[in-house]
């Protein structure tokens, strides 16, 4: 897997606090960057799940008993 370079502007005085406490700069962003995508990642699929449960609910509970029952038969 590649890597990229990312930069940010940040105020000089939070870049003296971050080198006065030693605080691993790329790890901090890195996982703050993964923590977003995981929100966005999670924001999409319950997005999908509500737009499936909308599609799910307009087939009738008959036919979706008829279908469980036929794969039960099947399996």
């Amino acid at each position: 897997m590649g890597y990229v370079t990312v930069s940010a502007k940040i105020k000089r005085e939070l870049w003296e606090k971050l080198k006065k406490y030693n605080i691993p700069i790329s790890d901090v962003i890195r996982r703050a960057l993964e923590e977003e995508v995981r929100k966005a990642e999670e924001e999409e699929l319950a997005r999908a799940l509500d737009e499936a449960g909308q599609i799910l609910s307009k087939i009738p509970d008959e036919e979706i008993i008829k279908a469980v029952r036929l794969s039960r038969d099947e399996g």
